[in-house]
Order: C-alpha cells, then sequence, then structure tokens
C-alpha cells in the first residue's frame, strides 16, 4: 500500500510540475513563478502586479490547453486498458468501437453542411455523431450475437461506414479552404480549448473512472476470457455493457473537444502494466497519470516545434505511437510462440 501510494504521489506530482513547465513554453517570456502566481489571483489570491496580456496569456490561452491535453491524454489511456481487458486485445485502443470515425461525421456535417442551422458546435455535432457510430455498433453486433469478436467486427465496420461518409461529404460538399479546417481538427488539435471544454470532459472522465474502477475486479477477471468471468459470478453481459457504454461516452466527449488523437490508448496501457501489474485498481489511475504527462509534453511539442504555425498533435502521437505499435505488435507475436 505505501510503495503504491509513493507511486500515486510521484506521478501526480510529475503530472502538476509538467503542466507548470509546458505552460512556460513558447514564444511569451513567462516563468514558472509567473504561472502560480496568475492561478493564484484567479483563484483569489495575490497575482503580484502581471500584466493583462501575460495574465491572458496563461488563463486563456495556456491553461486550458495544457489541461484539456492531461484530461485527454487520461482518459484516452483509460479506455485503451479497459479495451484491451474486455476484448482480450492487447492492440484495442478507444477507436476500436468507431466512436472517433462517428465524431468525424458529426463535425464535418456541422462545419460542411451546415446540420444544425448554427445552433450546434462543432464539438456538440462531433457528440452526435460518436453517439450515433456506437449505437449502430450496439444494435449490430446484438444482432450478430454479442461475443466479443463481434463487438470488434461491428465497431470495424461502424467506423468504415462513419469514415466513408465523412469522405464523401468533404468530397461533394467542402470547399478548399473548409476541407483544410476540416482535416486539421481530423488529425486531432488543442488549439481551440477552453475552459468549458476543461470541465465537461473532466467531470466525464470523472465519472467513467469511478465506473471502471468499480468494475476493477470484473476487468481483472476478463483478463482469462468471458467463460472464466462467468464462473466466477461475473454478469458479462451486464459488465461488459456498462464499461462499454462508459468507455465510448468518455471517447465521444474527447473526440468532440480534441478531434481523433490515435496511439495514445494504445501503447500507455501498456507502459502502465509494465510499472504496475495488470491489477486494474492500480492499473487504471497509473494509466490515466501516465497518458496525461505524456501528452502534456506532446502537445507542448506539436504546438512549438515548427513556431508560429503548429503541428497536429494527432500527427505527433502517431509519430511516437507507431514504433511502439510495432514494439506491441512484436511483443504479441513472441508472447504467443
Amino acid at each position: 500500500m505505501t510503495t503504491s501510494l509513493l507511486r500515486g504521489a510521484a506521478g501526480l506530482g510529475t503530472l502538476l510540475l509538467s503542466v507548470a513547465l509546458a505552460i512556460t513554453i513558447g514564444p511569451a517570456d513567462i516563468g514558472v513563478t509567473d504561472v502560480w502566481s496568475v492561478v493564484a489571483g484567479h483563484l483569489g489570491g495575490d497575482a503580484h502586479g502581471l500584466t493583462p496580456i501575460r495574465d491572458g496569456i496563461v488563463w486563456n490561452l495556456r491553461l486550458p490547453r495544457t489541461l484539456l491535453a492531461a484530461v485527454c491524454g487520461a482518459g484516452l489511456a483509460v479506455c485503451g486498458a479497459v479495451m484491451q481487458s474486455l476484448l482480450r486485445n492487447p492492440l484495442a485502443d478507444p477507436f476500436v468501437l468507431g466512436v472517433s470515425s462517428g465524431a468525424s461525421t458529426g463535425a464535418v456535417a456541422v462545419v460542411v453542411l451546415g446540420v444544425g442551422g448554427g445552433a450546434l458546435s462543432v464539438s456538440g455535432g462531433a457528440f452526435a455523431g460518436a453517439v450515433c457510430s456506437f449505437a449502430a455498433m450496439l444494435l449490430l453486433s446484438h444482432t450478430l450475437g454479442g461475443t466479443t469478436d463481434r463487438v470488434v467486427l461491428s465497431g470495424v465496420a461502424a467506423m468504415q461506414l462513419f469514415s466513408a461518409l465523412t469522405s464523401f461529404i468533404v468530397v461533394t460538399s467542402a470547399d478548399a479552404e473548409t476541407t483544410r479546417g476540416v482535416l486539421f481538427w481530423l488529425l486531432g488539435s488543442l488549439g481551440g480549448a477552453g475552459w468549458n471544454d476543461v470541465w465537461i470532459c473532466s467531470a466525464v472522465l470523472v465519472l467513467a473512472l469511478a465506473v471502471c474502477l468499480g468494475h476493477a475486479g470484473t476487468l481483472d477477471a476478463f483478463a482469462f476470457g468471458q467463460d472464466t468471468a462467468s464462473t466466477l459470478g461475473v454478469d458479462t453481459t451486464r459488465a461488459r455493457l456498462v464499461l462499454l457504454c462508459a468507455t465510448a461516452l468518455l471517447t465521444a466527449a474527447l473526440v468532440a473537444a480534441a478531434g481523433a488523437i490515435g496511439f495514445v490508448g494504445l501503447v500507455l496501457p501498456h507502459a502502465a502494466r509494465a510499472l504496475v501489474g495488470p491489477g486494474h485498481r492500480r492499473l487504471l489511475p497509473a494509466a490515466a497519470l501516465g497518458g496525461a504527462v505524456f501528452l502534456v509534453w506532446i502537445d507542448t511539442v506539436a504546438r512549438t516545434v515548427i513556431e508560429p504555425q503548429e503541428v497536429p498533435v494527432g500527427v505527433m502521437t502517431s509519430l511516437v505511437g507507431v514504433p511502439a505499435f510495432v514494439l506491441v505488435l512484436y511483443r504479441t507475436r513472441r508472447s504467443r510462440r
């Protein structure tokens, strides 16, 4: 227990330090003390006479973006850990259910086709599309029998369907400028992060993490197979539905806020397992902290590596994630020999 607490405290401290340092990196000359001063000022403390420009850079631009990166990294890593155990597939990630593709279709429908008549934001359209995609996956998997393999295949089918719809809408209806903006969002971007996004995604993350931690023992049982879990008294149908809904809701909220950010949910759970083992009571918090720290620094690199332009954060996670993905494939192959 003491070791777990020390690891948790170290992980939380690393996350807080990473957030503070990441905010200082950029064209404006801002130090860690300035960051703490701005935060203290907005929480009722003394802001030490910082200029409104510096205050705005920290509080309105960099802080919500960095916090949203941490929330998205944590949420995607948690979803990945749950999906890999639930589906007994080390290569599963949060987008295996087709949620990301549905969110992309919803966002594109709002931007290009004007769905919602201006009353629906891009994030709202993305969330609606994600829910539709997940509902289609559930309906198809239930029709096919509801087994683990059928869930994966249904997710792949939904992903392909909504990806095709997205491409069709862009090709037939979007002009060059709109296409560029849509493509940037589809690749994952935290550039438009605001405090509303942070609060909504944080609330959904806390809710989903609580549900998943409440089913930690069930996830441990699922790791040995659905039949084994049933013999241990687990209601596998209900548990799988609850966990799928929790991860889909969290993924939908994150994709709606930041676009499709790949490989975080695939790679980070494996790194967390290497550190704390397969038990989900330790694995899920470790994956959340690791994913948060990882995406904070990846986003920092994405927004500064080619200043004044920025690289979509999904591109940076793919550049880092592909070698790790190959390593996971190699280790999976060796373990099956």
